[in-house]
């Protein structure tokens, strides 16, 4: 916890940008009659019935300090999946970086294994030099500050009905722009100093 808190803290620098990952879903929903829209003196009215459609992954990065953030909704979250995430933040996001603080948490693909297993060991071995992973603590997602940048994503655009995965990324893609344009930053104020008073039971007793 505490290490993932002191990267946080650390000045910013263009050359180790300080980078938050995080993974999500979201269910597909149809509607089975359409909405009737509003008129004057009446609401929109959607009828409470729907039809399922499959889910959806979402990948989320976020630059907490330069306001910076990337979304990619795609089918599948595997091991490939992450790997050629990993592949395009490294090489078209942040190719002039040495390196990227990768703060994420310790899902399954989330290892330098997955690089390996999507390319050939050179290739794999290039991207993993250039990653400085830190990850949160089992049952510490909070600490993610990738999980503020959700919370923002599916209220402010995922509180709705979407039927496709093409609506969906053209409404995330619109959402993503408008936000990087204002360089919506987050400013993370809890420290390790804090932890250790508030959080005190999760530390050792000696």
């Amino acid at each position: 916890m505490e290490d993932v808190l002191d990267v946080y803290h650390m000045p910013y620098d263009p050359c180790y940008p300080v980078v938050c990952m995080d993974e999500s879903c979201k269910q597909l929903v149809g509607e089975v009659r359409e909405p009737i829209p509003c008129q004057p003196g009446n609401p929109k009215r959607i009828d409470d019935e729907y039809v399922r459609k499959g889910v959806v992954q979402i990948f989320m990065e976020v630059e907490p300090l330069a306001g910076k953030r990337h979304v990619a909704i795609t089918e599948r979250r595997t091991q490939i999946d992450w790997a050629h995430h990993i592949k395009q933040m490294l090489d078209e996001r942040y190719p002039e970086a040495v390196k990227v603080r990768l703060v994420m948490d310790n899902l399954n693909t989330h290892n330098m294994a997955s690089l390996y297993k999507a390319f050939e060991p050179e290739e794999a071995r290039r991207l993993a030099s250039r990653l400085d992973i830190h990850y949160t603590p089992k049952h510490g997602s909070w600490l993610n500050i990738a999980e503020i940048e959700f919370s923002a994503l599916k209220g402010q655009c995922l509180d709705r009905r979407i039927p496709d995965i093409f609506s969906m990324q053209a409404e995330v893609a619109a959402w993503k722009q408008d936000r990087n344009n204002r360089a919506c930053k987050i400013d993370w104020q809890f420290t390790a100093a804090d932890a250790r008073i508030k959080l005190k039971r999760l530390y050792p007793k000696l």
